[in-house]
């Protein structure tokens, strides 16, 4: 696949969503890296703030990076934020996430997803940047059925609005790169988990409810498999692909090849793992025995995701490899940690 190699991380690096799960993750390693960062999130309350702005605590001593709280959706506010701070590229991980709560309520998804996503590709349009990098999501493979899930895949039936919006970004940075020269670059990732994660993910759920005593909720009796991906391997992905924008002529566009400066890349292990084998194994790490409530397929899941990784191996040199007892012995010792608990209730813990 064609791309373009910039010398080094960025200088001045935008991160949307910066008080997130992978945000603050990312955020933390181009700092590391010697970027200059600048964090925006709007830190909604769709989960406790208390958890993003912990996250934030992590990173606001460290140097080079200043935080603003802004709303995606505000046209002029992002605007004014590229005009002043002149990103010299983009992370955008800012979305309304969660495929279940789509159908609960979609307005959330069509503000943040659709009209912020909107709000990020036009001023990276009138505030050139070198490398526009997007959160899409495995969900956009929706009812496809032939595994691994690849790049070259149709991806035209989503089963939830997220899904949906993911493919509609995708669409929108490559209409961008094609009409305004916008290099862009969308990450579709495969069920994200570790340290500092989201209450909604179900590696904490499974957790929260194994201590507890209470049942795990295991939809399809259980017979579904996860392509899970540790967010320190995801981060490795997102460095080295900041710094390597696509040129034209070499992106993926479903089963075409396409003349823009685009592309997807899936973002996973691929080697997918079943519910019940997460299940034992936080069982093993916390040394207790879960309870299992086995139930039907729920409306907008799919049964199974399995990423083909070879372009971005292709691309980055680099393929996610942290074994799950690994990565889940990462989420168990944070979860153990105070920091684990300041953001959740430490009664409930152990």
């Amino acid at each position: 696949m064609n791309e373009r190699a910039i010398v080094g991380t960025p200088q001045r690096v935008l991160v949307t969503g910066a008080a997130g799960f992978i945000g603050s993750h990312v955020a933390a390693r181009l700092l590391a890296d010697g970027a200059e960062v600048l964090g925006l999130d709007d830190l909604n309350p769709y989960y406790d703030p208390a958890l993003k702005r912990a996250r934030l605590a992590r990173l606001l001593p460290l140097p080079g990076f200043r935080f603003v709280q802004a709303d995606l959706a505000d046209a002029a506010g992002i605007e004014a934020l590229f005009a002043s701070f002149r990103p010299h590229a983009v992370v955008h991980l800012g979305a309304q996430v969660g495929v279940r709560y789509s159908l609960v309520d979609p307005n959330a998804y069509v503000r943040s997803n659709l009209v912020g996503f909107a709000n990020v590709a036009e001023a990276c349009r009138h505030h050139p940047v070198e490398h526009l990098l997007f959160a899409s999501s495995s969900s956009v493979y929706g009812a496809n059925t032939m595994q691994p899930f690849s790049e070259a895949h149709a991806v035209d039936h989503p089963v939830s609005l997220y899904a949906a919006t993911k493919r509609a970004n995708e669409l929108h940075a490559h209409a961008y790169a094609e009409r305004f020269g916008v290099p862009s670059t969308g990450m579709r990732f495969f069920t994200v988990y570790g340290p500092w994660s989201r209450p909604d993910m179900a590696v904490w759920g499974f957790t929260e409810a194994l201590l507890a005593g209470r049942p795990i909720p295991l939809y399809n009796h259980g017979a579904m498999r996860r392509d899970l991906t540790y967010v320190g391997d995801v981060v490795e992905a997102v460095a080295r692909l900041l710094p390597r924008p696509p040129v034209s002529g070499g992106a993926y566009d479903g089963p075409h090849r396409s003349a823009a400066a685009f592309r997807v890349l899936n973002v996973g292990r691929g080697a997918p793992v079943g519910l019940l084998e997460i299940v034992h194994t936080l069982e093993t790490l916390f040394a207790r025995t879960a309870i299992l409530e086995l139930l039907p397929l729920q409306p907008g899941d799919v049964v199974e995701t399995f990423a083909d990784v070879r372009e971005l191996l292709a691309v980055t040199g680099y393929q996610p490899s942290t074994p799950l007892a690994e990565g889940l012995g990462a989420f168990a010792g944070w979860w153990r940690s105070l920091a684990g608990r300041a953001v959740t209730k430490p009664d409930e813990r152990i």
